[in-house]
């Protein structure tokens, strides 16, 4: 007599159907066709769930910029200064409080401004910077 695994090959079977819960037409009802769906949608899942990561930080990163640019400062001085303040807030909750709280955000670019005045490399890059533009401005005038 042959032996084929009925309930262990229906479990099978019924754990892939139901993954495919949602699919349209044959891929929802057919196994064969539901396998291949969600074997697909599995590898776009785990690829995409690396990609949120990444989309994720550029927005946050763009809002900071933005809100920091509109303070008067660029957002790799920005967050120099706040490294250099020891401030330990990441960008997520940066950016969270650069659309919703504008306020508590002013007050973090002074302590980052702050952080980079008294930065020793800072400073001087700053006033070369200074001393740079003056020089233009007088070969131009």
């Amino acid at each position: 007599m042959r032996v084929t695994n009925a309930p262990a090959s229906r479990k099978r079977r019924k754990r892939m159907l139901k993954l495919a819960k949602g699919f349209r037409l044959r891929r929802s009802s057919h196994y064969r066709y539901a396998s291949d769906a969600v074997d697909h949608g599995m590898q776009y899942s785990y690829r995409d769930r690396k990609t949120k990561k990444r989309t994720f930080r550029y927005l946050w990163q763009i809002r900071i910029n933005a809100a920091s640019r509109a303070a008067g400062l660029t957002y790799s001085r920005f967050m120099e200064g706040l490294k250099a303040a020891g401030c330990s807030l990441d960008r997520k909750v940066l950016a969270d409080l650069a659309a919703t709280d504008a306020s508590a955000f002013l007050k973090l670019v002074e302590v980052a401004q702050a952080a980079l005045k008294t930065k020793p490399g800072a400073t001087i890059q700053a006033s070369a910077m200074i001393n740079a533009g003056a020089a233009i401005n007088t070969v131009a005038a």
